[in-house]
């Protein structure tokens, strides 16, 4: 009975915990966007015409606003006036190093989607016999080539926190290629290999 009683809990307790955590980082998510509006003139916000707050209109705002953003970048003009404020934010120092990583990482990851987070790999990290799973990430350019010869850009995240982790320069040969998702090499990491991706071949089956 109590063998029984502590298996219906852990059961319990392995659907609530993934139900709880995403329902908690939606409403996170949803917050924080909904935060967005207070940029808005108080006369135009909708809160102040409905007279109570809406939750998720945050979210509306940011996709339009997002595509407006887009809209107008992709335009002559737009592209001018882009053009012009990177060259002012270029002149200034501390800002300046700031806006170019984060604008050459939004590239990788947005505009670059060919390379970036696509194949999942092993490399011998921390030491040689011991294996760290990471995801490429691009190659480097030229000068780092010259000196390392062919390599690969490769993040490395942490186990339980794969927000962090660590970036390294790995030759293409030592690579090792799996055939793994992305989805499931986060997930491998994310539970410390508590949870596997399911065998290729039994799924095919």
């Amino acid at each position: 009975m109590k063998k029984k009683m502590k298996r219906i809990f852990l059961t319990g307790l392995a659907v609530v915990i993934p139900a709880g955590l995403t329902i908690y980082i939606l409403f996170f998510i949803i917050d924080m966007m909904d935060d967005f509006l207070n940029i808005l003139p108080l006369i135009v916000r909708p809160d102040k015409w409905f007279g109570f707050h809406v939750p998720g209109l945050g979210i509306i705002f940011t996709v339009i606003l997002i595509f407006i953003c887009g809209l107008v970048t992709t335009s002559y003009l737009g592209n001018k006036l882009i053009a012009l404020g990177e060259r002012i934010v270029g002149k200034i120092p501390v800002v300046r190093s700031l806006y170019q990583a984060i604008k050459r990482i939004a590239d990788g990851l947005f505009m670059d989607r060919a390379q970036s987070f696509k194949k999942v790999v092993i490399v011998e990290y921390p030491r040689p016999g011991v294996y760290s799973i990471g995801f490429i990430t691009g190659t480097p350019n030229g000068v780092i080539q010259d000196r390392l010869g062919p390599c690969a850009g490769v993040y490395l995240p942490h186990a339980l926190t794969p927000t962090t982790g660590v970036f390294v320069l790995v030759p293409r040969q030592q690579l090792i290629e799996v055939q793994m998702s992305v989805e499931e090499a986060f997930t491998l990491i994310i539970s410390a290999g508590i949870v596997t991706p399911r065998d290729a071949q039994a799924t095919a089956t």
